[in-house]
Formats: structure tokens, C-alpha cells, sequence
């Protein structure tokens, strides 16, 4: 049978899947995720074409990823898939300067991935943790790195730099970018439907627990919201976004935070979480009554709306507005309110078919083309995976 590729997308609580068929285009054979690994984990399949959908818990305590990925092995081994993976793609969050495309997966290639680890401290251990399970696994598959980084390389420098001493930057303390992967899923996306213009001048607006804009040119990447960590930028779900950075010397010079307090602080218990004092679910603060709940939800909107007039004037103007991942492609309030924020830019938004959540949700007259379109991550990482006939290098 035809030989089949592995998609691995591991985050904090969630573990993503698919197995797509090799051949001169991919054909997905299954997709799924183990969700809530924290908290009381359910397998969750995707119906399609050959596999019919599926919705299991795997109990009533926390699980570690090892066992996530035990539970979609099993369930492979079960569909008989997992003997035909001959290649497995891994989304890796950081690739720091080095790694700007597909690459094999080797230990010197694990050693300097390993290092960037205070980079993205919430996704990168567990990245190269599923790498080590699937190399014990299926120890004959090919292990490639896919990187969230790498979409944003072609920056210009400019938009790369921090104010700092020019010795530090030449030591990779720049902007990187991240979501990079889900980036690349729209840009073919949009090359799809409008050819090589991809869009113009085009801001996707990723938005999920972790959330980000990209501005674009033809599909390409001029400027994004992260930087050098997946702290940058947006107000998300447990993170705080951009802040000043004399807040933190604050924090830890008078406060007398620890280091790990600190990096518990930004990433665990700020953001939507950390506003609202309720959650860090956008699904959950909508449907509140309470006042801190509607205040999260407006700094939300406030931060993207700002974000995007500033991506716009690096890239001139604004012919797309994308909107995906979870909040981006779920929530129709959101995308409404960030419009509304946005209507100075020519946005102009069809509030009947933003409700049902078309594709294509602007108005007719609207100088600027809304779009909503599903995030696929997986699917990005299998293209660059099915491209992989060499082995390239770093950088």
C-alpha cells in the first residue's frame, strides 16, 4: 500500500494528528487530536472519507503527552495505519536562526532545537519530547522538523531588529515570528483563490489560545505580531502580549520575583485569564454577564484592532483581512467587534454571512476582502514533509 505520512502537533493541552497518503497530492486518510491532557483527556477523530468519527474519553485525571501519543498510536495501530508511516512531520515552534525549512531530524539538529527551549517554554519541550516517542516507535520512519518560525525568514531586517546593541542582534536576539505554519496554510489558501496576487496586501488574524497577525505581500511575509517569543504581541488566552519592558525589571527588582515566577506570571496567568479573573476561553467570557469578563474581551479586540492598523501601514494599506484558528473561525462577535475597529481601513463587513461563518464574509462594496478560513497546520506540515527529497542543512 501506499506509503503514509505522520502529522504530530503537540501543544500544552492538546495533541493534534494526521495521516495522509502520499502521492502526487496529499489525500488525508485521518485527522484527530487527544484534548484536554490536563484535565480529564478525550480522543476526538474526524469523520472522512475512509475513517468515521470518534469521541472517547481516556479517563478522569491529567495525562502526559507519552500517553496522549500511546493513545493515537494505538488507535492507528488499530486502523492499520501506523505500519505504512515512512515519514513523520513534527511542528516545532522555534527554529531560531538556523532553520528555515523542512529538516531531517538528527541529534546535532535535536541539540540546537533543545536550546531554544527558554524561547517557547510552554510548546518546545513537548515538540522534541514526541520527537523521541516517534522515533522509538517507528524507528525506520524518516523524523522531520517543520518550524513556526521559518515562514517569517523573509522579513526584512528592519522588521527583524530590536533597539538594542547591534552585537546582540548578531547573536539572534531578534524578532522571529511564530504560527508560521498556519501562516503558510493561508497563503496557499489564498494563492489558491486569487492566484499569485495571494491577496494583495493581506493581515491574517491568527486567533486561538495562542494568537497572532501576519502582514503579507503575494503571500508572503513582511511583518507579525510575535517576536522573539511567543509572549509578543496580542493579549491571548494565558499570555500576556506585548508589555513594557520596564514592568518586568519592576517585577523583578522591587517585587522580587523569581525568575520561574515570573515566567509563570507571563505565560500561565495573564491574558484573557489574568484580566477577567474568570478564564482564559473566549467561549466562556462571551457568555458572561460579569464586568471583568466583557473587559478581557474588549482589550482583546482593542490590542488586534491596534495591531492591524499598525501591520497595515508596513505594508501600505489593506487589501484581505483573514481571520482563523479557534476564536478567528468560532466566533462571529469577535471577528464583528474587530471590524468595527478596523472600518477606517475600508473594512465593511456582512453581519448575515459573518453569522453562519462563510468564507468570504464582506460586503460586496467592501474595498477590503473578509475571509474566514480554517487553520490546518497538519496539512502545511505534510506539504513541506511530501517536498522533502533532500536533506537540507542550517542555515
Amino acid at each position: 500500500m501506499t506509503d503514509a505520512i505522520l502529522v504530530l502537533n503537540g501543544g500544552s493541552s492538546s495533541l493534534k494528528f494526521a495521516v495522509f497518503q502520499r502521492g502526487d497530492e496529499l489525500h488525508l486518510l485521518v485527522r484527530g487530536s487527544v484534548s484536554s491532557i490536563g484535565q480529564r483527556p478525550r480522543l476526538h477523530v474526524a469523520p472522512a472519507a475512509t475513517t468515521p468519527a470518534l469521541d472517547r474519553s481516556l479517563g478522569e485525571q491529567p495525562i502526559s503527552i507519552g500517553k496522549a501519543f500511546e493513545a493515537v498510536a494505538s488507535y492507528l495501530a488499530d486502523r492499520d495505519l501506523l505500519r505504512r508511516v515512512r515519514r513523520v512531520g513534527h511542528r516545532i515552534v522555534h527554529g531560531g536562526r538556523e532553520f528555515a525549512g523542512a529538516t531531517l531530524l538528527d541529534e546535532r539538529t535535536l541539540g540546537a532545537l533543545r536550546k531554544l527551549e527558554p524561547l517557547a517554554p510552554i510548546h518546545q519541550a513537548i515538540n522534541l519530547e514526541l520527537v523521541d516517542l516517534a522515533n522509538r516507535l517507528l524507528p525506520g520512519a524518516v523524523q522531520v522538523g517543520c518550524f513556526d518560525t521559518a515562514f517569517h525568514a523573509t522579513q526584512p531586517e528592519l522588521a527583524r531588529l530590536y533597539g538594542l546593541p547591534h552585537e546582540l542582534s548578531q547573536q539572534g536576539i531578534v524578532s522571529y515570528g511564530f504560527h508560521g505554519l498556519s501562516y503558510s496554510h493561508i497563503a496557499s489558501e489564498l494563492h489558491n483563490r486569487y492566484g499569485a496576487a495571494a491577496g494583495g496586501r493581506t493581515i491574517v488574524a491568527h486567533l486561538g489560545s495562542g494568537a497572532s497577525l501576519c502582514a503579507m505581500k503575494a503571500g508572503v511575509s513582511h511583518a507579525t505580531t510575535m517576536g522573539f517569543s511567543t509572549l509578543d504581541g496580542l493579549v491571548m488566552s494565558t499570555r500576556c502580549g506585548a508589555i513594557d519592558p520596564g514592568v518586568l525589571l519592576y517585577l523583578l527588582q522591587d517585587r522580587k520575583l523569581s525568575s520561574d515566577e515570573l515566567t509563570d506570571l507571563l505565560y500561565e496567568r495573564s491574558g484573557l485569564l489574568g484580566v477577567s479573573g474568570i478564564s482564559g476561553d473566549m467561549q466562556i467570557l462571551l457568555a458572561s454577564k460579569d464586568p471583568a469578563a466583557k473587559r478581557a474581551v474588549d482589550l482583546f479586540v482593542y490590542r488586534v484592532g491596534r495591531e492591524i492598523g499598525s501591520l497595515a501601514a508596513a505594508i501600505g494599506g489593506l487589501d484581505t483581512l483573514v481571520f482563523t484558528a479557534g476564536i478567528g473561525e468560532h466566533a462571529p462577535v469577535i471577528r464583528q467587534k474587530i471590524c468595527e475597529a478596523t472600518g477606517w481601513l475600508g473594512v465593511a463587513l456582512d453581519h448575515e454571512l459573518n453569522a453562519k461563518s462563510e468564507e468570504l464574509v464582506s460586503t460586496p462594496d467592501s474595498p477590503v476582502n473578509v475571509l474566514v478560513i480554517p487553520a490546518d497546520e497538519e496539512r502545511a506540515v505534510a506539504a513541506e514533509v511530501l517536498d522533502f527529497d533532500t536533506i537540507p542543512g542550517p542555515r
